[in-house]
């Protein structure tokens, strides 16, 4: 019989939480900019990474997340990540093109969702917020995004 998926609260609260000041550093004229685009050079590759304020009210903000990579054969998913200033939080809540995420997924499912998605997805944010403080260049638009 298999396991029932339990989420790991403290954790995903961390994430979110340390996505949050991640994106803050990135842009640190929040109130003013609606836009930055990262250009990263990391072990021979080359991709992009956008930051697109969508929508802003006065204790949320909802950011789109692009990522561009130099392949053409591999497209990386675009993250709307809604973040709480009042919590200081910041948390993907869907997958551009696709429904919004619920914490937890049965499994198997319809889409095929992994039952922790939306606690990888947030983990996968961090990644790219991290390679873009520890690798990226602000840069003017260098690729075009869609």
């Amino acid at each position: 019989m298999r396991r029932r998926y339990i989420p790991d609260i403290v954790k995903q609260m961390a994430d979110c939480e340390a996505n949050y000041v991640r994106l803050m550093r990135l842009l640190p004229d929040f109130d003013n900019c609606d836009e930055r685009e990262f250009e990263i050079h990391w072990q021979g590759q080359n991709s992009a990474v956008r930051l697109q304020v969508e929508e802003r009210f006065t204790y949320t903000t909802t950011v789109r997340v692009s990522h561009l990579l130099e392949h053409d054969w591999l497209k990386a998913p675009c993250l709307l990540v809604r973040m709480y200033h009042d919590a200081r939080a910041a948390e993907v809540i869907c997958i551009i093109r696709g429904k919004q995420l619920r914490g937890v997924y049965q499994y198997p499912n319809m889409d095929m969702r992994h039952p922790d998605e939306k606690a990888q997805l947030n983990q996968y944010l961090g990644e790219w917020l991290n390679h873009c403080l520890n690798h990226g260049h602000v840069t003017e638009a260098v690729f075009s995004f869609e």
